[in-house]
């Protein structure tokens, strides 16, 4: 995504965009839908007893981010460099001197940092599937704020930001969030979950998804809505948002038909959970890499992700880190794999610059030692700030549930309410004690 700045006036240059600003409205209205989609995908993963619990945990991030990037997030993350391109600066805090006229490139500025603001949501809700079932709210409350300030906002400004160290001065290509997204938040996602310790059962009890339908319609909005992440990108209604879909498209499929191709192998069966879940290391390998790479480098990329994501979900096991719901087995290793391959696949058909081709296209070994580079320093900044982070929040006020509360689940603990009942727990017993039971409705 190309770091762009605020004008504004009426002097402002390139003008108002409508076919721009239209296909951007649309772009962000799906990226939001991503959230609730990411709800129904972990909802479904998890047992019938978390469910809700996974479901709030994403909804709740997007009030939480939307308040930090109305402050002071997007300011800090796309403002005008401070700091030799490691944060923004506050001069649109709170929205300052940002109005209708105001422009980034071809689209209303309001529009251009609604769109970021849909990345910060889902990066933040992506996290909590590393850490299911075992989480305290009222510490998920705290943590998404504390994390969108300290370790989103500056990673987005190093990468996308007006002068940000990784994309203006190294030169690294992140089109659409592998590691703004994908990375950050599952580094995150390692120190959280190693932060909380394991569930209760871990690798003694089977945790399968409780509702599969659940998983695939979820999966089925994360590829919908990431038709605008990934398209949107391009911050216009052009050819190169055109090819990034299309690049999306294809890497999706090629990343669910590898994942199944090594259950058949290794397993004997391709399940409707193993089509979910390939589909989505698919996409998020090519986020990255949607409007730098072909089709034949999409097609590879997405199928690269889908085999090798497929293998590193099992790695929990072998590590005794207890991801539950395989944020690093895919979004890290996947957004890992997006970022990398770049380096072999970038086109100048694609990026505009013979500069940044990959090694497969004449580019030699550079652009790929400057993705490496970025990847190394992403993944250990985010996972030693989160780590931080968690370790604060737990020492302050506990992070994690309690052992009663984890066994009987949070649904009912902490919601009072159950996802396969009607109504508010305690609400439907016998008639002389409707009024007691009304008591304890929120």
């Amino acid at each position: 995504m190309p770091a762009t700045t605020v004008m504004s006036g009426p002097l402002a240059a390139p003008a108002l965009d409508s076919g721009d600003t239209a296909w951007l409205l649309a772009a962000t209205a799906l990226v939001l839908l991503m959230t609730p989609g990411l709800a129904l995908f972990y909802g479904g993963m998890v047992r019938s007893k978390s469910v809700l619990n996974m479901l709030m945990m994403s909804f709740v991030s997007i009030a939480l981010v939307t308040v930090v990037w109305l402050v002071a997030g997007y300011s800090l993350a796309f403002g005008d460099d401070t700091f030799a391109g490691l944060i923004g600066g506050l001069e649109h805090a709170g929205m300052a001197g940002i109005g209708p006229q105001s422009l980034t490139g071809t689209v209303p500025t309001f529009l251009f940092t609604t769109f970021q603001l849909t990345f910060a949501i889902i990066t933040a809700a992506l996290i909590s599937g590393a850490v299911a079932d075992r989480t305290k709210f009222a510490a998920w409350l705290v943590f998404v704020p504390v994390w969108a300030l300290l370790v989103y906002v500056p990673v987005a400004h190093w990468v996308w930001g007006p002068g940000g160290w990784i994309g203006h001065h190294l030169g690294t290509l992140d089109f659409a969030g592998g590691l703004v997204v994908e990375i950050a938040s599952g580094a995150s996602g390692l120190a959280l979950c190693l932060v909380l310790g394991p569930r209760a059962g871990f690798k003694k009890e089977a945790m399968r998804p409780h509702n599969l339908p659940m998983v695939v319609m979820g999966a089925g909005l994360l590829w919908f809505g990431w038709l605008g992440f990934n398209g949107g990108s391009a911050l216009g209604a052009n050819g190169l948002a055109a090819a990034s879909l299309f690049n999306t498209l294809i890497a999706g499929c090629t990343g669910l038909l590898g994942w199944l191709f090594v259950e058949q192998k290794r397993d004997g069966h391709p399940t409707t959970f193993g089509a979910a879940s390939g589909a989505v290391a698919g996409l998020v390998a090519i986020t990255p890499a949607c409007g730098v790479v072909g089709v034949v480098g999409a097609a590879v990329v997405g199928l690269a992700a889908g085999v090798i994501c497929s293998y590193a979900v099992a790695w929990k096991l072998k590590l005794h880190y207890d991801d539950s719901l395989d944020v690093v087995g895919v979004h890290f290793v996947g957004g890992v794999v997006g970022t990398l391959l770049i380096g072999l696949f970038a086109t100048s058909a694609m990026t505009g610059s013979t500069a940044k081709e990959g090694l497969l296209y004449g580019g030699g070994l550079g652009q790929l030692g400057r993705q490496l580079l970025a990847v190394l320093v992403v993944a250990a900044y985010t996972f030693l700030v989160t780590y931080g982070i968690g370790k604060a929040i737990h020492k302050l006020m506990g992070f994690r549930a309690s052992a009663e509360e984890e066994l009987t689940g949070l649904d009912q603990t902490v919601h009072a309410e159950s996802a396969y009942d009607h109504g508010v727990l305690g609400a439907t017993v016998h008639p002389a004690s409707a009024p007691a039971a009304r008591k304890v409705a929120p």
